[in-house]
C-alpha cells in the first residue's frame, strides 16, 4: 500500500519539496542498527538497497518533477544523520536533489516547527514524529491551506538557499 506521501509525489507535475529537522528518527530501524554495527552499503549493488521509495522518485523526476530534500542538522553530527548522509546516494540515484543546513545557520530563519513536503505549491504534508523519532499516531497531516502551503514553501526556500549540496557536505 502506498504512503500518503507516495501517492501525493505521483499525482505532483512540478515539484515535491521536503524539510527534515529532526536528528534523529526511528532509531529502531533494523537497517540502522545494522549501520552502528559497522554494515555498509554498495551503491554499485543497486539491487541490495534499491526499492520503492527510488521507483517513486524516480517515476516523479522521469516526467518531470523535480524532487529536493534538505536536511537541517546539529554538528557534530548525530550517528543518525551519519546514517542518512551515508545511505543518500540512493537518494541522488533516484533523482532527488539533497542539501544540508547546519542548525547554527539557521538562527535568522522563520521555520515551521514539523518535518513537512510541500507539493507543487499546492498542498502542505506534515509529519508529527513522537520524541523518540517515531512517526506519532495519526503522525500525518495534509493540508491545502494556502498561507500554510505558502510559509512552508518559503521556509524550504530559505533552507534550500543556504544549505550545501550533498557532495560538499561531510559528517
Amino acid at each position: 500500500m502506498a504512503t500518503p506521501v507516495r501517492k501525493a509525489l505521483a499525482r505532483a507535475q512540478r515539484s515535491a519539496v521536503h524539510l527534515e529537522m529532526r536528528d534523529s528518527y526511528m532509531l529502531d530501524d533494523p537497517e540502522f542498527i545494522a549501520f552502528q554495527r559497522g554494515k555498509r552499503l554498495d551503491p554499485a549493488a543497486r539491487g541490495s538497497w534499491w526499492h520503492g521509495w527510488h521507483d517513486a522518485v524516480a517515476e516523479a523526476v522521469g516526467r518531470g518533477v523535480v524532487v529536493r530534500r534538505a536536511r537541517i542538522i546539529s554538528e557534530p553530527v548525530t550517528d543518525y544523520i551519519r546514517y542518512e548522509h551515508d545511505l543518500t546516494f540512493g537518494n541522488l540515484a533516484a533523482g532527488e536533489q539533497v542539501r544540508w543546513l547546519p542548525r547554527r545557520n539557521t538562527k535568522d530563519l522563520c521555520l515551521p516547527g514539523l518535518d513537512f513536503w510541500v507539493f507543487d505549491d499546492q498542498v502542505v504534508h506534515y509529519h508529527h514524529f513522537t520524541g523518540d523519532g517515531q512517526l506519532a499516531e495519526n503522525g500525518e497531516e495534509i493540508l491545502h491551506d494556502q498561507a500554510l502551503v505558502k510559509h512552508c514553501a518559503a521556509a524550504f526556500e530559505a533552507v534550500w538557499e543556504r544549505a550545501v549540496p550533498h557532495d560538499r557536505y561531510t559528517v
